[in-house]
């Protein structure tokens, strides 16, 4: 649940980290601090750390519009400020495409703004899965909520 929230943060522009490998909780909330981000988290025995104060944020379970309807309202989240400034998977800051990496796409993408991530080389432009997620950002930044 939380991986297709951070995609959507990512989406929106954020500097979103998800947390994996076997860590253990107090080691991800002590980095939680030092990059000064918060700790979100389904788990409520995160809570019990010392670490955990005023980094973790407990999140209900729900659905995704639930999640993003709690973030919005808790840390006045812009969902289209800056959005689809960052790769969906590993969060880095995209780079326009160079004609290179363009050559291979679809025709559609020719019309549109063609960008790269330089980590994951993953190439993003305004297709079918743009559309769909800017749809339900647009419809969380004017706080339509499917609840």
């Amino acid at each position: 649940m939380l991986g297709r929230l951070a995609r959507y943060l990512r989406a929106a522009g954020y500097d979103t980290s998800l947390a994996s490998g076997g860590l253990p909780d107090r080691e991800w909330l002590i980095q939680a601090r030092s990059e000064v981000r918060y700790f979100l988290t389904l788990d409520r025995e995160i809570l019990q750390h010392r670490a955990a104060k005023d980094v973790a944020v407990l999140l209900p379970h729900g659905d995704l519009d639930e999640l993003a309807h709690m973030l919005s309202e808790r840390f006045h989240v812009d969902w289209l400020a800056h959005a689809f400034t960052r790769c969906l998977v590993d969060n880095a800051l995209l780079v326009p495409a160079s004609d290179d990496d363009r050559r291979d796409l679809p025709a559609i993408a020719s019309n549109t703004l063609i960008m790269k991530c330089p980590h994951c080389r993953r190439v993003y432009w305004a297709g079918s899965h743009y559309r769909r997620m800017m749809a339900r950002m647009t419809r969380w930044q004017r706080g339509e909520w499917n609840l």
